[in-house]
């Protein structure tokens, strides 16, 4: 009997399962079934012939990506320098809401922000991977927020060149003197270094207009970035010698220009992917830079049979003791350059020492 009991009692159990109801089946998710969501459009205007490799590709290579991150939620629409406004202008039309974002070299802006050179490149200063530690880590990236605070710009690194060229020449530098009276396009406090050596900087030529400046001798010298983009702009047909090393530049970092009320007005999820995405080209242009300047070099040398000359060691002592005086200088004439400075020597100290026992121990085997 007890069996039995047993046996009703699990046939009744079973009976009551039977009758619960089965669970809905899932819907697949099909194109048609996923909410419409908003599209945000901006616009990013640079300060670089469209699509020039590594400047020009670096913003669409950004746009990209937001665009693949945010399932096209933010869609980024890039311009060349002059399509929407000279390539020189990009600070303020972003400052003015003209258009969202901007990608640029900070020192253009050294007349409006004295201290936004140190986000570029000084001479003598840091290196590529030396300027990225400094910005992420070493309070570099707060610094730069509070120069561009009045403007209402929130900046980004947005790449790097590199350790650059010392430029494209007319005339042999055999000595500080031969600076005297030279013309050279030469942007940032690396202008300002040449005018101690006598020298004539111009920085307000873009990349484009060297070519014709070089040929119709409106200007003896001009630097731009590197091979990988010297040799496409055809510097090596309107200048005799190639000097190194590029002591101006030797870690030019590029920039995104935000607005910052634009940015503030995207969702958390957008703001953050707009953030990745520039950390992520920030470290592709600099390999691509670096591929880049090894192959052109070559071809520049080999195909085009191009006079690559040093600047003798007295040039660069010389040049040195300027960059000394003129960051001084700066510095007694504003508060906000005067804080940079001390937080970037102090930094370069710091990297210096170190890099002493690395990379710099290694550069007298060849």
């Amino acid at each position: 009997m007890g069996m039995l009991k047993q046996a009703g009692w699990v046939i009744g159990l079973v009976f009551l399962l039977g009758c619960e109801p089965e669970p809905p089946m899932s819907t697949p998710v099909t194109e048609s079934s996923v909410i419409p969501h908003q599209v945000i459009k901006w616009r990013l205007a640079t300060s670089w012939p469209k699509n020039l490799a590594g400047l020009g590709m670096a913003p669409e290579r950004f746009a990209e990506l937001v665009e693949q991150m945010s399932n096209g939620r933010l869609s980024i629409d890039v311009y060349g320098a002059g399509e929407l406004m000279p390539a020189l202008s990009v600070f303020d039309g972003v400052s003015t809401g003209t258009v969202e974002m901007g990608h640029s070299a900070a020192y253009y802006w050294k007349g409006k922000a004295p201290a936004s050179q140190f986000f570029s490149s000084i001479p003598f200063g840091l290196t590529a991977q030396q300027m990225n530690a400094w910005l992420f880590y070493g309070g570099g990236l707060e610094l730069w927020e509070e120069v561009y605070q009045p403007f209402g710009i929130l900046p980004l690194p947005g790449g790097n060149t590199g350790m650059q060229m010392g430029g494209w020449f007319n005339k042999l530098i055999v000595s500080p003197d031969d600076f005297k009276g030279l013309k050279m396009r030469l942007p940032g406090i690396g202008g300002e270094v040449l005018k101690k050596l006598g020298a004539v900087p111009v920085d307000a030529l873009a990349g484009r207009e060297l070519y014709g400046a070089l040929q119709t001798g409106a200007i003896d010298a001009a630097e731009w970035v590197g091979p990988y983009n010297d040799l496409p702009l055809g510097l090596n047909q309107v200048a005799k010698y190639y000097y190194y090393p590029g002591w101006h530049e030797p870690g030019s970092t590029m920039e995104f220009l935000i607005n910052k009320q634009a940015f503030a007005a995207l969702p958390n999820d957008l703001q953050m992917i707009v953030k990745v995405a520039a950390r992520a080209v920030n470290q592709d242009m600099l390999d691509d830079y670096t591929q880049g300047h090894i192959s052109a070099m070559d071809t520049l040398i080999n195909e085009h049979g191009v006079t690559v000359k040093p600047f003798p060691d007295a040039v660069i002592f010389a040049l040195k003791n300027a960059r000394d005086e003129v960051l001084a200088q700066e510095a007694a004439k504003d508060p906000l350059f005067a804080k940079v400075l001390q937080a970037y020597l102090t930094n370069e100290a710091s990297v210096k020492r170190y890099f002493n026992y690395t990379e710099a121990a290694l550069n007298h085997v060849e």
